[in-house]
């Protein structure tokens, strides 16, 4: 059984070094928009098994990063500019109409929960792969937006981020503008803290259009 375990958690390392692996070429350019994902080349370009190939590119897949398509394989995700801007722009919308209740909502216990998500997010920008450093931030985006008290709405932004790549993934391309994310978040919390629903609607509105 331990055995079993100790397999099971290895399978999991593995898929997730390959998935970073393949992620780091899709940012450096590497591995460009459009481009086919044959898994015979990933085994040998990153010295690893079919099955660690398989896991990562069905891991990218659910985060939009690569696209599957049924019976030919996969190919890295191509940007889709006005999709993109247009899901932004919904964003903005729905994300903005809830900072009121969001500020009027958070305890003193929410605050101190958002800072502790926020130095996650800057400590995986410091010391964790970019798969690390995407999922933070969106376990910090969550729990902000699950302050708004209204899940449906949580799920229902979650669902439109999936409609394109995994932005901000795609604009992370260079350590300052994934610092500038950082010190966005916790201005944003500072906003929450002071009680200022007029702030934190706009700087919502920045963060999410990268302004």
């Amino acid at each position: 059984m331990a055995d079993a375990i100790f397999d099971s958690r290895v399978e999991a390392s593995a898929a997730r070094d390959v998935t970073d692996l393949i992620l780091q070429d899709i940012l450096a350019g590497a591995l460009m928009p459009g481009t086919w994902l044959k898994q015979v080349d990933l085994e040998r370009r990153y010295n690893c098994t079919r099955p660690d190939v398989r896991r990562a590119l069905d891991r990218l897949a659910q985060k939009r990063l690569v696209e599957h398509v049924p019976n030919r394989g996969y190919h890295v995700y191509e940007p889709d500019g006005r999709r993109a801007r247009e899901v932004s722009e919904i964003r903005v919308i729905l994300e903005t109409a809830v900072a009121g209740t969001i500020v009027q909502n958070a305890s003193a216990d929410d605050v101190r929960a958002l800072r502790k998500l926020a130095k996650h997010f800057d400590e995986a920008t410091l010391n964790g792969t970019m798969l690390e450093l995407y999922e933070a931030n969106l376990a910090f985006h969550r729990q902000l937006l699950m302050l708004g008290g209204n899940i449906e709405l949580v799920d229902l932004v979650t669902e439109i981020r999936q409609r394109t790549s995994s932005a901000p993934v795609s604009q992370w391309r260079t350590r300052a503008r994934v610092e500038q994310s950082g010190r966005e978040h916790h201005m944003m919390i500072d906003a929450i803290e002071h009680r200022d629903g007029t702030l934190f609607a706009e700087l919502t509105r920045q963060h999410i259009l990268q302004k």
